[in-house]
Protein backbone atom coordinates (compact mmCIF):
# COMPACT_ATOMS: atom_id res chain seq x y z
CA UNK A 1 0.00 0.00 0.00
CA UNK A 2 1.59 3.28 -1.15
CA UNK A 3 1.89 5.92 1.56
CA UNK A 4 2.98 9.49 0.86
CA UNK A 5 5.94 10.84 2.81
CA UNK A 6 5.15 13.57 5.33
CA UNK A 7 7.63 16.40 5.77
CA UNK A 8 7.17 17.19 9.46
CA UNK A 9 9.53 20.17 9.26
CA UNK A 10 7.26 21.77 6.68
CA UNK A 11 4.21 21.01 8.84
CA UNK A 12 5.71 23.04 11.70
CA UNK A 13 7.30 25.61 9.39
CA UNK A 14 10.85 25.10 10.72
CA UNK A 15 14.19 24.25 9.12
CA UNK A 16 15.50 20.69 9.17
CA UNK A 17 18.25 21.80 11.58
CA UNK A 18 15.83 23.58 13.93
CA UNK A 19 16.70 23.48 17.62
CA UNK A 20 14.48 21.90 20.25
CA UNK A 21 13.47 25.39 21.39
CA UNK A 22 12.48 26.41 17.84
CA UNK A 23 10.39 23.27 17.42
CA UNK A 24 8.66 23.85 20.76
CA UNK A 25 7.94 27.48 19.87
CA UNK A 26 6.53 26.56 16.45
CA UNK A 27 4.30 23.86 17.92
CA UNK A 28 2.90 26.17 20.59
CA UNK A 29 2.17 28.91 18.05
CA UNK A 30 0.43 26.60 15.58
CA UNK A 31 -1.20 24.57 18.33
CA UNK A 32 -2.92 27.65 19.74
CA UNK A 33 -4.03 28.73 16.27
CA UNK A 34 -5.59 25.39 15.30
CA UNK A 35 -6.70 24.03 18.66
CA UNK A 36 -10.32 22.84 18.21
CA UNK A 37 -11.39 24.68 21.36
CA UNK A 38 -10.65 28.09 19.84
CA UNK A 39 -10.84 27.63 16.05
CA UNK A 40 -13.98 28.68 14.19
CA UNK A 41 -13.76 25.87 11.61
CA UNK A 42 -13.55 23.05 14.15
CA UNK A 43 -13.49 20.11 11.71
CA UNK A 44 -10.60 21.41 9.60
CA UNK A 45 -8.87 22.73 12.70
CA UNK A 46 -9.08 19.31 14.36
CA UNK A 47 -7.41 17.63 11.38
CA UNK A 48 -4.73 20.31 11.23
CA UNK A 49 -4.15 20.09 14.97
CA UNK A 50 -3.62 16.32 14.70
CA UNK A 51 -1.10 16.88 11.91
CA UNK A 52 0.76 19.47 13.98
CA UNK A 53 0.70 17.22 17.03
CA UNK A 54 2.07 14.30 15.03
CA UNK A 55 4.92 16.41 13.64
CA UNK A 56 5.77 17.59 17.15
CA UNK A 57 5.55 14.03 18.47
CA UNK A 58 8.31 13.01 16.06
CA UNK A 59 10.55 16.09 16.04
CA UNK A 60 10.48 16.66 19.81
CA UNK A 61 11.52 13.06 20.50
CA UNK A 62 15.29 12.63 19.92
CA UNK A 63 15.04 8.95 18.98
CA UNK A 64 12.10 9.36 16.61
CA UNK A 65 13.65 12.43 15.03
CA UNK A 66 16.96 10.62 14.46
CA UNK A 67 15.17 7.70 12.77
CA UNK A 68 13.08 10.08 10.68
CA UNK A 69 16.12 12.08 9.56
CA UNK A 70 18.19 8.98 8.76
CA UNK A 71 15.56 7.35 6.54
CA UNK A 72 14.24 10.54 4.96
CA UNK A 73 11.91 10.79 1.97
CA UNK A 74 13.08 7.46 0.52
CA UNK A 75 12.15 5.62 3.72
CA UNK A 76 9.97 3.14 1.82
CA UNK A 77 12.66 1.86 -0.56
CA UNK A 78 13.03 -1.93 -0.31
CA UNK A 79 16.73 -1.69 0.57
CA UNK A 80 15.89 0.46 3.60
CA UNK A 81 13.05 -1.63 4.98
CA UNK A 82 15.12 -4.00 7.10
CA UNK A 83 16.71 -1.25 9.19
CA UNK A 84 13.37 0.48 9.61
CA UNK A 85 11.40 -2.56 10.72
CA UNK A 86 13.89 -3.64 13.37
CA UNK A 87 12.50 -0.86 15.54
CA UNK A 88 8.84 -1.57 14.81
CA UNK A 89 6.35 -4.34 14.32
CA UNK A 90 4.43 -5.69 11.37
CA UNK A 91 3.05 -9.20 11.89
CA UNK A 92 4.04 -11.66 14.55
CA UNK A 93 6.34 -14.56 13.83
CA UNK A 94 3.28 -16.65 12.96
CA UNK A 95 1.61 -16.03 9.63
CA UNK A 96 -1.45 -13.85 9.91
CA UNK A 97 -3.07 -10.73 8.51
CA UNK A 98 -1.65 -7.26 8.65
CA UNK A 99 -3.73 -4.78 10.60
CA UNK A 100 -4.06 -1.15 9.59
CA UNK A 101 -5.95 1.55 11.43
CA UNK A 102 -7.69 4.79 10.59
CA UNK A 103 -9.00 7.17 13.24
CA UNK A 104 -6.47 6.48 15.99
CA UNK A 105 -5.22 10.06 15.78
CA UNK A 106 -2.06 9.15 13.86
CA UNK A 107 -1.66 9.33 10.09
CA UNK A 108 -1.16 6.29 7.90
CA UNK A 109 2.40 7.49 7.26
CA UNK A 110 3.23 7.72 10.98
CA UNK A 111 1.87 4.28 11.77
CA UNK A 112 3.70 2.65 8.88
CA UNK A 113 6.95 4.57 9.34
CA UNK A 114 7.26 3.87 13.06
CA UNK A 115 5.73 0.43 12.95
CA UNK A 116 2.88 1.21 15.36
CA UNK A 117 0.16 -0.28 13.19
CA UNK A 118 -1.12 -3.72 14.11
CA UNK A 119 1.80 -4.86 16.24
CA UNK A 120 1.23 -8.03 18.20
CA UNK A 121 0.75 -7.36 21.89
CA UNK A 122 3.72 -8.57 23.88
CA UNK A 123 6.05 -8.84 20.88
CA UNK A 124 6.49 -11.14 17.89
CA UNK A 125 4.46 -14.33 18.06
CA UNK A 126 3.37 -13.84 21.67
CA UNK A 127 -0.17 -13.75 23.01
CA UNK A 128 -1.91 -12.61 26.15
CA UNK A 129 -3.58 -15.25 28.32
CA UNK A 130 -3.12 -19.00 27.89
CA UNK A 131 -3.23 -18.84 24.07
CA UNK A 132 -5.66 -21.77 23.81
CA UNK A 133 -9.34 -21.92 22.96
CA UNK A 134 -11.77 -24.84 23.01
CA UNK A 135 -10.87 -28.12 21.28
CA UNK A 136 -7.63 -30.07 21.37
CA UNK A 137 -6.16 -28.27 18.36
CA UNK A 138 -7.87 -24.93 18.81
CA UNK A 139 -5.60 -21.94 19.25
CA UNK A 140 -6.58 -18.50 20.39
CA UNK A 141 -5.78 -15.69 17.96
CA UNK A 142 -3.07 -13.20 18.75
CA UNK A 143 -3.88 -9.94 20.47
CA UNK A 144 -3.18 -6.80 18.46
CA UNK A 145 -2.03 -3.48 19.88
CA UNK A 146 -1.89 0.03 18.44
CA UNK A 147 -1.29 3.53 19.77
CA UNK A 148 -4.35 5.73 20.27
CA UNK A 149 -4.05 9.51 20.49
CA UNK A 150 -6.34 11.14 23.07
CA UNK A 151 -6.79 14.88 23.68
CA UNK A 152 -6.90 16.41 27.16
CA UNK A 153 -10.52 17.38 26.49
CA UNK A 154 -11.29 13.68 26.02
CA UNK A 155 -9.43 12.90 29.24
CA UNK A 156 -11.66 15.43 31.01
CA UNK A 157 -15.02 14.52 29.54
CA UNK A 158 -14.62 11.18 27.80
CA UNK A 159 -15.72 10.55 24.22
CA UNK A 160 -16.85 7.98 21.70
CA UNK A 161 -14.63 7.57 18.66
CA UNK A 162 -15.00 5.52 15.51
CA UNK A 163 -11.94 3.79 14.06
CA UNK A 164 -11.59 1.74 10.90
CA UNK A 165 -9.76 -1.57 11.24
CA UNK A 166 -8.40 -2.97 8.00
CA UNK A 167 -7.19 -6.58 7.76
CA UNK A 168 -4.93 -7.53 4.87
CA UNK A 169 -4.39 -11.25 4.18
CA UNK A 170 -0.73 -11.63 3.11
CA UNK A 171 -1.51 -14.85 1.25
CA UNK A 172 -3.91 -13.38 -1.29
CA UNK A 173 -3.90 -9.64 -0.60
CA UNK A 174 -7.60 -9.70 0.27
CA UNK A 175 -8.66 -6.74 2.40
CA UNK A 176 -11.58 -6.52 4.82
CA UNK A 177 -12.64 -3.34 6.63
CA UNK A 178 -14.50 -3.05 9.90
CA UNK A 179 -15.67 0.09 11.71
CA UNK A 180 -15.34 -0.09 15.50
CA UNK A 181 -16.77 2.11 18.22
CA UNK A 182 -14.24 3.05 20.90
CA UNK A 183 -15.41 4.49 24.20
CA UNK A 184 -12.82 6.73 25.88
CA UNK A 185 -13.72 6.95 29.57
CA UNK A 186 -13.29 10.23 31.49
CA UNK A 187 -10.07 10.15 33.48
CA UNK A 188 -8.31 7.74 31.12
CA UNK A 189 -4.58 7.55 31.93
CA UNK A 190 -1.53 7.74 29.70
CA UNK A 191 -0.42 4.26 28.53
CA UNK A 192 -3.74 2.75 29.67
CA UNK A 193 -4.98 -0.03 27.41
CA UNK A 194 -8.50 0.18 26.01
CA UNK A 195 -9.63 -3.35 25.18
CA UNK A 196 -11.91 -4.30 22.30
CA UNK A 197 -12.70 -7.93 22.98
CA UNK A 198 -12.44 -10.33 20.06
CA UNK A 199 -11.23 -7.72 17.56
CA UNK A 200 -7.71 -9.11 17.22
CA UNK A 201 -6.43 -11.93 15.05
CA UNK A 202 -8.86 -14.77 14.38
CA UNK A 203 -8.23 -18.03 16.21
CA UNK A 204 -7.33 -21.35 14.59
CA UNK A 205 -9.34 -24.55 14.73
CA UNK A 206 -12.32 -22.85 16.31
CA UNK A 207 -10.28 -21.00 18.89
CA UNK A 208 -11.37 -17.60 20.16
CA UNK A 209 -10.23 -14.44 18.42
CA UNK A 210 -7.65 -12.32 20.16
CA UNK A 211 -8.35 -8.83 21.48
CA UNK A 212 -7.48 -5.41 20.14
CA UNK A 213 -5.70 -3.18 22.66
CA UNK A 214 -5.44 0.55 22.07
CA UNK A 215 -2.61 2.08 24.10
CA UNK A 216 -3.56 5.61 25.12
CA UNK A 217 -1.16 8.39 24.29
CA UNK A 218 -1.96 11.97 25.28
CA UNK A 219 -1.85 14.53 22.51
CA UNK A 220 0.54 17.34 23.36
CA UNK A 221 -1.21 20.55 24.35
CA UNK A 222 0.22 23.96 23.38
CA UNK A 223 -0.33 25.37 26.89
CA UNK A 224 -0.36 22.49 29.38
CA UNK A 225 2.13 19.83 30.42
CA UNK A 226 0.87 16.68 32.13
CA UNK A 227 2.33 14.97 35.20
CA UNK A 228 -0.03 12.38 36.52
CA UNK A 229 -3.32 14.15 37.22
CA UNK A 230 -1.65 17.56 37.57
CA UNK A 231 -1.25 20.12 34.82
CA UNK A 232 1.56 22.65 34.50
CA UNK A 233 1.63 25.87 32.51
CA UNK A 234 3.69 29.04 32.13
CA UNK A 235 2.33 32.49 32.98
CA UNK A 236 4.21 35.44 31.44
CA UNK A 237 4.02 38.73 33.35
CA UNK A 238 5.01 42.26 32.41
CA UNK A 239 7.58 43.81 34.81
CA UNK A 240 5.02 46.24 36.23
CA UNK A 241 2.55 43.41 36.89
CA UNK A 242 5.21 41.56 38.88
CA UNK A 243 6.24 44.68 40.81
CA UNK A 244 2.83 46.23 41.48
CA UNK A 245 0.65 43.14 41.47
CA UNK A 246 -2.25 42.48 39.11
CA UNK A 247 -5.33 40.42 38.47
CA UNK A 248 -4.84 38.42 35.27
CA UNK A 249 -6.81 35.79 33.35
CA UNK A 250 -5.31 32.42 32.51
CA UNK A 251 -6.69 29.50 30.52
CA UNK A 252 -7.68 26.20 32.12
CA UNK A 253 -9.42 23.13 30.70
CA UNK A 254 -12.63 24.50 32.24
CA UNK A 255 -12.31 27.94 30.67
CA UNK A 256 -10.65 31.19 31.67
CA UNK A 257 -10.18 31.96 35.38
CA UNK A 258 -8.85 34.95 37.29
CA UNK A 259 -5.51 34.75 39.12
CA UNK A 260 -4.37 37.38 41.60
CA UNK A 261 -0.69 38.24 41.33
CA UNK A 262 0.63 39.83 44.56
CA UNK A 263 3.06 42.73 44.39
CA UNK A 264 6.71 41.75 44.38
CA UNK A 265 6.17 38.47 42.54
CA UNK A 266 9.44 37.03 41.28
CA UNK A 267 10.21 34.82 38.29
CA UNK A 268 9.70 31.06 38.77
CA UNK A 269 7.12 31.58 41.50
CA UNK A 270 4.47 28.89 41.26
CA UNK A 271 0.76 29.32 41.87
CA UNK A 272 -1.46 26.31 42.45
CA UNK A 273 -5.06 26.31 41.29
CA UNK A 274 -6.68 23.46 43.17
CA UNK A 275 -8.97 21.13 41.28
CA UNK A 276 -8.11 22.53 37.85
CA UNK A 277 -6.11 19.53 36.70
CA UNK A 278 -7.16 16.20 35.22
CA UNK A 279 -9.52 13.67 36.83
CA UNK A 280 -7.79 11.81 39.65
CA UNK A 281 -10.49 9.37 40.66
CA UNK A 282 -14.17 9.55 41.44
CA UNK A 283 -15.13 13.22 41.86
CA UNK A 284 -11.48 14.16 42.38
CA UNK A 285 -9.16 16.20 40.22
CA UNK A 286 -5.54 17.18 40.22
CA UNK A 287 -4.26 20.75 40.35
CA UNK A 288 -3.04 23.27 37.81
CA UNK A 289 0.42 24.65 38.61
CA UNK A 290 1.17 28.01 36.99
CA UNK A 291 4.81 29.13 36.91
CA UNK A 292 5.64 32.80 36.45
CA UNK A 293 8.07 34.20 33.93
CA UNK A 294 8.74 37.92 33.53
CA UNK A 295 8.86 39.30 30.00
CA UNK A 296 10.38 42.64 29.08
CA UNK A 297 9.34 44.83 26.14
CA UNK A 298 11.81 44.68 23.26
CA UNK A 299 10.50 47.71 21.37
CA UNK A 300 9.94 51.11 22.99
CA UNK A 301 8.64 54.40 21.71
CA UNK A 302 10.83 57.46 22.46
CA UNK A 303 8.34 58.51 25.17
CA UNK A 304 8.41 55.07 26.79
CA UNK A 305 12.19 55.03 26.75
CA UNK A 306 12.23 58.33 28.63
CA UNK A 307 9.98 56.86 31.33
CA UNK A 308 12.19 53.81 31.76
CA UNK A 309 15.25 56.05 32.01
CA UNK A 310 13.53 58.11 34.71
CA UNK A 311 12.73 54.94 36.62
CA UNK A 312 16.32 53.74 36.31
CA UNK A 313 17.61 57.08 37.59
CA UNK A 314 15.33 57.09 40.64
CA UNK A 315 15.36 53.40 41.55
CA UNK A 316 17.50 52.18 44.46
CA UNK A 317 16.99 48.50 43.73
CA UNK A 318 20.15 46.61 42.75
CA UNK A 319 19.57 42.95 41.75
CA UNK A 320 23.32 42.19 42.06
CA UNK A 321 23.60 43.41 45.62
CA UNK A 322 24.56 40.50 47.85
CA UNK A 323 24.07 42.13 51.26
Amino acid sequence: MSVEFKNYYDVLGVASNASDAEIKKAFRKLGRKYHPDVAKDKLNAENKFKEINEANEVLSDPEKRRTYDELGADWNRPDRQSSQQTGGFRRGAQEGPEFHFEGTGFSDFFEQFFGSRGRTAGGFGQTRGDGMGGGSFAQRGQDIESDFLVTLDEVMHGSTRMINLQRVDPANGQTTMQTLRVKVPPGVREAQLIRLTGKGQEGLGGGDSGNLYLRVQFAKHPDFRVRGSNLYCDVPLAPWEAVLGASIHIATLDGTVSLKIPSGTTAEREFRLRGKGLPAGKEKRGDLHATVSIQVPTELTPEQKVLWEQLAAEATFNPRRTV
